[in-house]
């Protein structure tokens, strides 16, 4: 079944302006992209059309980080540091999801506010809880949203969250074993970071990702005084990243949140193996991690994309991550004295939308033979305009502007989902 949808199509095929086909037209077979055009082709002429004329099409967002069982306490203990962060706040509330009937309820709750504001892939962590994980996957899979999803690991300085290693293994393997109902979400591999794990763990869990083709998602280099603690941990170590590929977990395709602090020797690292960073601005500015270098990173090379990090981050909205991230490389280049220039919101758009997909296997853009994730935005109830606008200046104001109910629909995986 061919689909036809009318609109201004906004594509992030480079990282850079986007590329805006006017009032175009964007086709889809069986829910696999077959193009962007300009003017209707001949062969789609009788073919009936979904018209969002005078509306901004974007691509779905793609959120590569954040904590399921984090959602329940958005906005709370945003005056303390990482490390006292988790352990006041995170682990606590962790705990809970113990109660398969609380996660449900919270995570169906989560997965339509995803896709109420266009997300429509994540990598996301559960907590330690195989049940409540499968429930996350479940949830997610329902509400038409695509992606990774992960138990955590956690048998060392968990506080409430702490698993023996041979109940880990244990349930990693079950919840493994239960993943193979799913579609559209994956399981992946997640070590908390190097200081909750041991590291008999640690290797367990490198060669469970080699003999079975898993990927892996943890964090890296995000605060100062994690780093001290990982290096005390691991003093054979010279830098935080060897922790991960010593055990076989830094490797192709795994993902790293944060890497505030990754000096060039680490990024360097993440170019050498393909690792994602992902970058989660409101968490690093709201925990005072610091101010990650963004553009330098970019211009070395590194694959980057962007993550609420919900419950660091207290914005789950991927539009409001992208500002965030503009702020945030804005601050940098005001404290950097212009040495590193500011995001552009193409840019940070590229981040949100395309470097994510990447993970999954797209192309840049609306590329032919990508499946179909897209939001349509309506900016018809923001503020009058002293000029007309052109589509660009649409868009922008629209990055900075919209929320969930300028968002009048949400295509994920080929189906329309809102």
């Amino acid at each position: 079944m061919i689909e036809l949808i009318k609109g201004n199509i906004i594509e992030a095929k480079t990282f850079g302006d986007p590329a805006i086909t006017q009032n175009g037209y964007l086709a889809a077979k069986d829910g696999v992209v077959l193009g962007v055009f300009s003017a209707l082709p001949e062969q789609y002429a009788n073919l009936p059309v979904t018209d969002y004329s005078g509306q901004l099409i974007l691509q779905g967002f793609c959120d590569m980080h954040l904590h399921a069982p984090q959602y329940p306490m958005l906005g709370m203990g945003m005056d303390l540091p990482l490390m006292d962060w988790l352990k006041t706040y995170t682990y606590k509330t962790e705990a809970r999801f113990a109660d398969s009937d609380f996660a449900r309820g919270t995570y169906q709750r989560l997965a339509a506010e995803l896709v109420k504001n266009g997300t429509t892939r994540v990598c996301i962590y559960s907590s330690t809880h195989a049940d409540a994980t499968r429930i996350l996957m479940q949830e997610l899979e329902r509400a038409g949203i695509g992606g990774f999803a992960g138990k955590v690991n956690m048998d060392r300085d968990s506080c409430e969250c702490q698993e023996g290693t041979e109940e880990s293994k244990r349930e990693t393997l079950r919840w493994l074993e239960e993943c193979a109902q799913f579609k559209k979400i994956k399981p992946i591999l997640t070590p908390r970071f190097t200081p909750s794990c041991t590291n008999e763990l640690m290797g367990w869990l490198g060669k469970l990702a080699e003999e079975r083709g898993l990927y892996v998602q943890s964090h890296l280099s995000e605060n100062y005084k994690e780093i001290e603690l990982v290096k005390r941990l691991h003093p054979d170590c010279e830098q935080y990243w060897q922790t991960y590929d010593k055990y076989g977990l830094w490797k192709e395709h795994t993902i790293m949140a944060h890497c505030v602090h990754s000096d060039a020797r680490e990024q360097q690292a993440m170019i050498d193996h393909n690792v994602l960073c992902v970058h989660c601005p409101d968490s690093n500015i709201n925990i005072c991690s610091g101010f990650a270098p963004v553009r330098q990173m970019k211009n070395r090379g590194v694959w980057l994309a962007l993550g609420s990090d919900i419950a660091g981050g207290a914005q789950l909205p991927m539009l409001q991550v992208i500002t965030g991230c503009l702020r945030m490389s804005k601050a940098r280049a005001i404290a950097t004295d212009g040495a590193e220039p500011f995001l552009t919101v193409g840019e940070a758009y590229y981040l949100a939308t395309s470097a994510g997909a990447r993970y999954f296997g797209d192309r840049d853009g609306f590329a032919p033979g990508n499946p179909l994730h897209a939001v349509v935005v309506s900016d018809a109830s923001m503020p009058p305009s002293a000029r007309t606008l052109s589509v660009q200046e649409r868009f922008e104001r629209a990055v900075y502007l919209a929320d969930d109910r300028a968002i009048t629909a949400v295509y994920g995986n080929g189906q329309k989902i809102k």
